[in-house]
């Protein structure tokens, strides 16, 4: 294996590591950065021969490979009661951080040897447990926060790798939510001359980057439009007893209650402008619990397609509040998507419906060499190779932060 020393002067093999707000598991993308690969193209004219792509920094990356592993359910049962809790046990969160720590390391090491490739950095987002972007009274201060979880030090022992983590704080520390922070990767990946985009993820949050034709970064507007997959999770295993639908089969099933929707509309997140974050303190079990309640004596098929529904309606919604106005006028307007929600058709045909009358085509992350499932952890390995290049990762326009920021810390083996 190459030292990062002399990875830094040639290139360089990242681990990026994901686990996002549904809890379901970790996700590795192991991603090449170099600066000239003779199989590149950009984001427009790439062909389909590898995953391998040019940034419009000039810089290629390709992607070598990526897996997912499920959480274990006693592991992922105590990562939602964490996140849940009014009060939780300091050890048991102690214990956790660590615990987190190693799974992430076995996931490194299991793709390196899947895949026959030895990294040479690790960046690992952790499993965010609070977030709350604003800041708020806490002790005669105003104070926003950030938890994202999972001991690196244990990762860069465990792996013989340096380890950057805890991507958010340096964000929050000049003024901004920490979130969303993968736009960076979206205005590198998909920004084009030609084309306005819409770059849409759907995991436990769905957020978005919108990127005008020929943006600068300081153009690039990003924010969460509102719950992804964590609320059709949780009201699928609510009333199934399954842990999320799989391709959207029960919704696909069900009837959409629109007064249900016009009536969830009223949260205060859907009002706010962006920059704006969420997490399980907007759309988590107490939230779940009010839906269900306004879904009333529904069938249980019926508030499953709702759920998926409000998914679908608060992006689409959220792109003709805040989007569409500041898109390049009369270029051609295309949404990438990614995410776990990409694999769930019912979902896709929702939001496919929702687009159709605001002119903007659809399309998915894996038509541009980054597969829907393998994108964040690839938007963690290029921010923590920005951060060993000591280069702020973060964009303002999308967190609101005074300035940019070398994102993370870094724990050495």
């Amino acid at each position: 294996m190459r030292s990062p020393k002399e990875a830094t002067k040639k290139q360089m093999i990242v681990a990026g590591v994901m686990s996002g707000t549904s809890a379901d598991g970790i996700n590795v993308a192991l991603v090449r950065f170099g600066r000239n690969y003779a199989s590149a193209g950009t984001v427009t004219e790439r062909s389909a021969r590898a995953n391998c792509v040019r940034l419009n920094n000039g810089r290629a990356i390709e992607l070598l490979g990526h897996a997912e592993y499920p959480y274990p359910k006693p592991v992922r049962a105590a990562i939602l009661d964490a996140m849940n809790a009014r009060a939780a046990s300091v050890a048991n969160l102690a214990r956790l951080n660590f615990l987190l720590g190693e799974l992430y390391a076995d996931a490194v090491l299991a793709t390196q040897r899947k895949f026959r490739v030895k990294a040479d950095l690790v960046g690992c987002h952790g499993q965010t447990l609070y977030h709350q972007g604003e800041p708020e009274n806490f002790l005669e201060r105003r104070i926003a926060a950030t938890w994202q979880t999972g001991e690196a030090a244990v990762i860069a022992a465990r792996t013989g790798l340096p380890a950057v983590s805890d991507f958010r704080p340096a964000d929050m520390a000049v003024g901004g939510k920490g979130a969303p922070l993968v736009p960076f990767l979206d205005y590198m990946l998909f920004r084009d001359p030609h084309t306005a985009r819409i770059v849409q993820n759907i995991g436990g949050i769905a957020n978005l980057s919108a990127i005008p034709a020929h943006a600068a970064a300081s153009e690039v507007i990003a924010f969460d439009t509102g719950p992804g997959n964590m609320v059709i999770d949780a009201v699928t295993e609510k009333l199934f007893a399954r842990p999320f639908d799989p391709n959207g089969r029960i919704a696909a099933s069900g009837k959409v209650l629109d007064n249900v929707i016009g009536k969830t509309f009223r949260h205060d997140f859907f009002g706010r402008r962006p920059p704006k974050t969420a997490g399980r303190e907007e759309f988590g079990r107490e939230f779940v619990g009010r839906f269900l309640g306004d879904c009333g004596r529904c069938s249980k098929e019926d508030a499953v397609a709702t759920a998926t529904a409000l998914t679908a309606r608060s992006i689409a919604d959220a792109i003709s509040r805040h989007v569409l106005r500041v898109l390049s006028p009369h270029k051609k307007t295309e949404m990438i998507l990614s995410g776990g929600g990409a694999k769930n058709s019912t979902l896709v045909a929702m939001l496919r419906k929702e687009l159709h009358p605001l002119g903007i085509q659809l399309r998915f992350s894996s038509e541009f060499g980054i597969p829907a499932e393998a994108k964040e952890a690839t938007a963690f390995a290029l921010l923590a190779h920005e951060t060993w290049h000591r280069r702020p990762s973060n964009l303002p326009s999308a967190t609101g932060a005074a300035r940019p920021a070398v994102l993370g810390k870094i724990s050495y083996p």
